[in-house]
């Protein structure tokens, strides 16, 4: 028998790396056994917390509560976050990803106007982040409606914006830290321009395509400074505004509004006067009612209402968040009235399936759409909060507004900071259009922009060529030089494009072309001014819009339910949400950076939030033109 041959003897430096490729997989398979351990623990501990959160029971509301609203971050409409960045906000110690909802703050004002266990409400403005003033006026006003119910309102602020302002003045006490800020400066809108720039500095040539010489959206790219024409329709409803700021803030205050129209004139000779010291001026002037810190303001607080040193403030108080659950819990579970449904199209207008928070040409249709296929739905609200974008995408929404009222179903707009250009456009057929008077809209005009970088490319020695079968193949190509005849046809698209638009005003606002025409030419107006030129019907906020459109349904007030129509959050991520909104998750997130860090990097934002421009730039089904229904114009 012939023995086996012996195992051939490995080379020494083969040797080497197989061993050293061993020890390499043993060390990735133990770090992703260890993180994907660590992390079912986590997600398990978390889970077994939020099955069982319900078990202790919510603490009722106590009677002499304070209701503190603090809001923090930007006033939106609706959310542009997903559910689990919300909760995982709240559980890092912030509020909603940067974020506050219009419609919460308002429900919890109203709620508090008749809640027996609510005695006063503290404000807290210093982190909220005003987007405009008709949104404002619709908070000052409920918050004035609080304070005529007999409800305590008291704001405290450290630094008081212009805007946080209008909200402050309408609380029974202002109270300013001494060492704090408050300056009412009035309203300006300034834009850097780039024509140099772009022209003589980068050789980009900026071509611009207009309907419209109010249209100034896309003027920074082709002028060294704004137009007269631009500076005239800006000052003119920035004035308007503004004096409404004043008539409000000397009413709230009982002032004489030219007498502070005048002090806010001088206001370097009133600094200076008051020794430079902003908090003592605005004193002075009884924007606020004295200087206080914020710990002598809750010690206030804690002898007028009921001190309890165990709670953070010192005294017994329930925050937005929670006293939002608190009324969802009281809600009906199962309610089968009839509903006003509100659609909410706030943002940039887009094509395609956008996220929450933005308008989509097919996204914000498909939720028109819902609503018109339910039955349970007698009317829609349609509250609008956009600048404008895409013209074909504001289309699409505009026929589903359209095939809404020929189901029998009223539709009424609701026009919130900003309804301009494109937010007109998706308005404009509705049954009746309110607005603000303070509501920025208009902008009815149509502009294209075309930049060419040839002399660009050429600083560098780029050139482009090349053949094409037509004298038009290849024509829309950015770094070829514009043919005049390229842009007689863009300029024929744009002409188009705003024949259309005022063409559909006019048919849905039952007037001639010519007056239309008229009032449009690209001029932006503010919500009182475009009620004198029939643009819009009424002024009146959300629940005015939600009054009538229940009217127009024959509901009777009080019997039909209002249900927001939008985008369901996915299963998984509802259930996340939960996870993160969990108590034990909380305690975990707020006193663990392993777990800061783990969660921040497996559970993100579920969408990007893109630019317009960058989004509007896109060349989509092969379009070489496409046309925009744009406004630069909010403040």
């Amino acid at each position: 028998m012939i023995p086996p041959p012996l195992p051939r003897p490995r080379n020494p430096i083969a040797t080497f790396f197989v061993g050293l490729w061993d020890v390499m997989n043993f060390v990735r398979r133990l770090v992703l056994n260890l993180l994907f351990f660590g992390l079912l623990f986590l997600f398990l501990l978390v889970f077994v917390v939020a099955v069982g959160r319900g078990g202790g029971g919510a603490q009722p509301m106590q009677e002499r509560t304070t209701l503190v609203l603090a809001p923090q971050g930007r006033l939106v409409e609706q959310y542009t976050t997903d559910p689990v960045s919300r909760a995982l906000g709240r559980a890092l110690g912030g509020q909603d990803a940067g974020e506050v909802q219009l419609r919460d703050l308002l429900r919890a004002i109203e709620a508090a106007r008749g809640d027996d266990k609510i005695e006063r409400v503290l404000l807290r403005l210093d982190g909220l982040q005003p987007s405009g003033y008709a949104s404002l006026r619709e908070l000052a006003a409920a918050l004035a409606s609080l304070r005529e119910s007999g409800k305590q309102v008291v704001a405290f602020s450290e630094n008081l914006g212009q805007g946080q302002y209008l909200l402050a003045a309408q609380a029974d006490e202002v109270y300013l830290d001494p060492m704090g800020s408050l300056l009412l400066q009035g309203i300006g809108r300034y834009r850097q321009y780039f024509r140099q720039g772009l022209q003589d500095k980068l050789g980009v040539d900026v071509h611009l395509f207009r309907v419209g010489e109010y249209k100034s959206a896309a003027e920074p790219y082709v002028l060294d400074a704004a137009s007269a024409e631009s500076k005239e329709a800006d000052l003119f409803w920035m004035n308007d505004i503004w004096g409404r700021y004043l008539d409000d803030v000397a009413a709230a205050r009982k002032l004489d509004r030219a007498e502070l129209a005048a002090q806010i004139d001088q206001l370097a000779a009133g600094i200076e006067a008051a020794g430079g010291d902003v908090a003592r001026h605005a004193l002075e002037l009884k924007l606020v009612d004295g200087l206080k810190t914020r710990q002598e303001v809750l010690d206030l607080l804690a002898e007028r209402g009921v001190a309890d040193e165990d709670e953070d403030l010192g005294f017994r108080n329930i925050g937005l968040g929670a006293y939002l659950q608190h009324l969802d819990r009281k809600a009906l579970p199962l309610d089968k009235r009839p509903q006003v449904a509100v659609v909410v199209a706030e943002g940039e207008i887009i094509g395609g399936d956008q996220p929450a928070g933005r308008i989509g040409g097919e996204s914000t249709a498909a939720l028109l759409r819902q609503a018109r296929e339910d039955d349970d739905v007698k009317a829609v609200v349609l509250r609008v909060d956009s600048p404008g974008g895409e013209v074909f995408a504001s289309e699409q929404i505009r026929r589903e507004v359209a095939l809404l009222k020929q189901a029998g179903k009223p539709v009424v707009v609701s026009m919130g900071d900003l309804a301009a250009s494109g937010g007109y456009w998706i308005s404009m057929d509705a049954d009746r259009i309110y607005a603000d008077p303070s509501t920025i809209t208009g902008s009815i005009g149509i502009f294209g922009l075309v930049p060419n970088f040839t002399r660009t490319l050429d600083k560098i020695g780029v050139h482009t060529d090349g053949v094409g079968t037509t004298r038009y193949a290849g024509a829309f190509d950015v770094t070829r030089p514009l043919d005049p005849d390229v842009a007689r046809v863009i300029q024929a698209v744009i002409d188009k494009g705003y024949a259309d638009f005022i063409g559909k005003v006019a048919e849905a606002r039952q007037r001639k072309v010519e007056e239309i025409d008229a009032v449009a030419r690209g001029r932006v107006w503010s919500g009182a001014q475009a009620l004198e030129r029939g643009l819009v019907d009424a002024m009146g906020g959300l629940s005015d819009a939600v009054a009538d459109a229940a009217t127009r349904a024959g509901l009777e007030d009080g019997k039909f339910r209002l249900r927001y129509v939008e985008k369901d959050p996915s299963p998984l991520a509802q259930f996340m949400a939960g996870l993160a909104g969990s108590r034990l998750a909380a305690a975990l997130l707020d006193d663990s950076a392993l777990a800061r860090a783990l969660l921040a990097r497996t559970m993100p934002e579920a969408e990007a939030q893109l630019r317009f421009v960058e989004e509007a730039m896109r060349d989509r089904d092969g379009a070489p033109v496409k046309s925009l229904a744009y406004c630069f114009c909010g403040l």
